[in-house]
């Protein structure tokens, strides 16, 4: 028994929750805390070996990362169990889950950031956790520096784009040229202003400049075509198409499709995208791709440097591969958006085809559109969880099937 005076032995955090909380034995939920951390009565927190000082200032308040509290090994477990919980909800044993490819900081090559205007004062940055009040960003360890480096010369030109107390957003992603930038809801209509932007945009290299005003994005900068390199092939980038985060977690996911298709040769690319996989397979490839934009852009470039993908514009929530048309491939590689592919899952699983490579940013739906494989006669081979988002409570994955 503790002397009189004295606190109680800490109760020990022994994981994390989906949130990112962690969680003692007795069952409390306690922030910012990483397992092994021990948690007072009071409150207080004695930190346990996975336990590191956050490196930015605006953690935790900047909604941009969750977990800075962790170090990798515990975040890579926090990913793991992520996906492992996901497949017991489902009735799934968890299969080789192997260790985590995390990205490296400032590593991310795409961000989303707000701004707002408050007189001559500019505030740009990510939005608080759980909320709409901008952290103004003066410091960050997941953008790469090339996006960072424009968030101070940015607030000098929106103080002059954006209305009073107006709100307005940032889209940063770098290309092979150098920084897309994209601004939402900036007033360009004047000659002073469109001299600023191309000002703006020559002195900072930029790739491309576009605005939106909420009709859709309008280049207003692009001395050459903004191109991204995927598979060895520079592909045009459309407005708005999607892009893997860091090039190390597109990397780490390539090779594990790769290993996933094994030796086949005529490959099914489902949500085909800007061809992040077509364009890094073997043999003959259809890409499917919904967004009409990615779908010509991956056909321009395919054709270009006459690889043999086939790009077939095709809506595949609306009109998914027939299992007929299924099993003519030897393998197919499936990479949803976050809803998953309920429509298309149940097809592939009454089809013939041999092998399934399935890359996911959800492991719910993952969990759910795995059930329906492994009912279909699918073995769960293994996952190979990829953080690409550091620090984040974002779990993505790719994981093998066969028959």
């Amino acid at each position: 028994m503790p002397m009189s005076g004295e606190l109680p032995p800490g109760d020990l955090v022994v994981r994390l929750a989906a949130r990112g909380d962690g969680v003692t034995a007795d069952g409390r939920f306690v922030p910012l805390t990483a397992p092994g951390d021990l948690v007072a009565a009071d409150g207080s927190v004695t930190p346990g070996p996975h336990h590191r000082v956050p490196p930015c200032r605006h953690f935790p308040e900047c909604g941009g990362c969750q977990l800075q509290q962790l170090d990798d090994a515990a975040f890579g477990a926090y990913l793991q169990d992520r996906i492992a919980a996901a497949l017991g909800s489902q009735g799934i044993a968890a299969p080789d889950i192997r260790p985590v490819h995390i990205s490296p900081p400032n590593s991310r090559r795409r961000a989303s950031l707000r701004a707002e205007r408050r007189g001559r004062q500019v505030l740009l940055g990510f939005n608080a956790e759980a909320s709409h009040r901008i952290v103004d960003m003066r410091e960050c360890h997941i953008l790469r520096p090339e996006l960072f480096a424009l968030v101070p010369p940015l607030r000098a030109l929106l103080a002059d784009l954006l209305p009073q107390r107006g709100q307005g957003g940032v889209r940063m992603t770098l290309t092979d040229q150098g920084v897309d930038l994209l601004l939402e809801k900036v007033d360009a209509d004047d000659l002073r202003a469109a001299e600023a932007l191309g000002a703006f945009a020559q002195s900072h290299g930029l790739a491309r400049l576009a605005l939106d005003d909420g009709y859709g994005p309008q280049t207003r900068w692009e001395p050459d075509p903004v191109t991204v390199t995927l598979g060895g092939v520079a592909v045009p980038l459309p407005h708005g198409a999607f892009l893997q985060a860091t090039q190390e977690g597109e990397g780490a996911l390539v090779a594990a499709v790769r290993e996933a298709i094994g030796a086949a040769a005529v490959i099914a690319d489902l949500f085909a995208g800007l061809g992040t996989f077509a364009l890094s397979l073997p043999g003959r490839v259809l890409a499917v791709e919904g967004a009409r934009g990615a779908a010509l852009a991956l056909k321009a470039a395919a054709n270009r440097v006459q690889r043999p993908v086939f790009v077939d514009h095709r809506d595949l929530f609306r009109r998914p591969l027939t299992s007929e048309e299924a099993g003519r491939f030897e393998a197919i590689v499936l990479d949803p958006p976050r809803a998953g592919a309920k429509e298309q899952v149940p097809l592939l699983a009454a089809s013939a085809v041999p092998r399934i490579a399935y890359v996911s940013c959800n492991p719910a739906t993952f969990a759910r559109d795995a059930r329906a494989l492994i009912d279909g006669g699918f073995k769960l081979e293994w996952v190979q969880p990829v953080g690409q988002f550091r620090w984040s409570t974002h779990v993505e994955l790719a994981a093998s099937f066969a028959r």
